[in-house]
């Protein structure tokens, strides 16, 4: 008998999405936006408990298109951007015809290298490019290093678009990720802490932002009884179907988030006294994480073949999905031929790093089954 598939990320239900998909149809409202997406950023804003608007999107990679749009980002601009990251983190600058600068990772975060940082912008202002924004990222839900960060930026007056896609429900100093930034990014991919299906938010402090980025966000409509259109827009507004979803997903995210800190806890024990791998853990307490995806670094050693593949298929053999960390963005055929800076942090880290099963409906069989894989490999 095959054991079933244990994976990575699913999401869970809480049993009330279903009512809010059929208060949409019952409706008949069910193309984007509508009175399901007014509530469920209205119940963002409320958890975040900042003075913050919302706009509810049809993914994480098109918010940051919008706040690309809304500073003004043009082709020829350049924007840095953390090579340790997923590709749509990176992605809507070049939608926008400008240019990546790519940045390297530090070790106590595996965020944004606060000195590579500074190395890049003082560089490409000597070339007589100062970066239009920065693309920062809370990696796996992990914050940043955000007090250097955003001092360098600051510095150099750049607006920092923050990427919390993965880090809904994190925190720095009590204070939520996402708000730190001009613009901040939340995912709601099938993946995430909570999910729409599919679909994403942009969090900004303005509402005069918000009402842009809605006006873009639904092909940029001029005021006029017939369509009528000045600029360029784009279909990037969520569904009132989706939104449902969301709404049902908000009743269970602080247990989503408690399950996958309790599975790091478990990940935390099961790994305290294997040598030669590192579970990634937050720096201090200054750094709250909803630990998305726990993480590992393994130190390959060939005489015992425990690499990170090595591990990696051990899992894959019992049926169990794990991931090796994101492949840098500097090393990626879609990016290679753009500037980058730093040493060889974010390479090291996806030569020896692994993501292991992190979803909030892992039982108590699957950890069984997980401990097991472990115990056998590192014997």
């Amino acid at each position: 008998m095959i054991n079933k598939r244990i994976f990575l990320s699913l999401s869970e239900q809480s049993g009330f999405e279903a009512d809010y998909v059929q208060k949409a149809l019952n409706s008949s409202w069910i193309t984007s936006g509508g009175p399901n997406v007014d509530d469920f950023e209205k119940e963002l804003e409320s958890y975040i408990n900042e003075k913050c608007y919302i706009t509810a999107s049809n993914s994480g990679t098109s918010a940051i298109h919008l706040a690309l749009i809304l500073l003004g980002v043009q082709s020829g601009d350049e924007v840095i951007c953390q090579s340790m990251t997923f590709s749509a983190s990176a992605n809507p600058i070049l939608y926008q015809g400008a240019i990546p600068v790519f940045v390297d990772s530090e070790w106590d975060t595996w965020n944004l290298c606060p000195e590579s940082l500074e190395m890049a912008i003082k560089d490409r202002i000597e070339k007589g490019k100062k970066p239009k924004a920065i693309i920062t990222v809370h990696l796996y839900g992990n914050p940043y290093k955000i007090d250097e960060i955003h001092a360098i930026a600051d510095k150099y007056n750049i607006p920092i678009i923050e990427d919390s896609a993965e880090a809904l429900g994190s925190s720095y100093k009590g204070k939520k990720c996402g708000t730190f930034g001009e613009f901040g990014v939340f995912s709601f991919n099938g993946n995430k802490i909570i999910t729409t299906s599919s679909g994403g938010a942009l969090i900004t402090n303005s509402k005069k932002l918000k009402e842009k980025a809605i006006f873009y966000a639904t092909q940029s409509k001029d005021e006029a009884v017939h369509y009528q259109h000045s600029k360029i827009g784009y279909n990037y507004r969520m569904s009132n179907i989706c939104a449902g979803v969301g709404l049902g997903q908000m009743k269970i995210l602080q247990h989503n988030i408690n399950s996958r800190r309790a599975i790091h806890s478990f990940y935390k024990e099961i790994f305290k006294s294997i040598e030669g791998v590192t579970l990634f853990e937050v720096p201090s307490d200054d750094y709250y994480s909803n630990y998305w995806l726990s993480t590992i670094l393994i130190e390959p050693d060939t005489v015992k073949n425990t690499s990170r593949e090595d591990l990696r298929l051990a899992f894959e053999n019992a049926n169990i999905e794990t991931r090796p960390l994101w492949k840098p963005m500097h090393l990626q055929p879609v990016f290679e031929k753009y500037p980058y800076y730093g040493g060889k942090i974010a390479e090291e880290l996806f030569e020896k790093g692994l993501c292991l099963p992190s979803g909030s409906n892992i039982t108590e069989e699957d950890r069984n089954r997980i401990k097991e894989v472990v115990s056998a490999f590192f014997k």
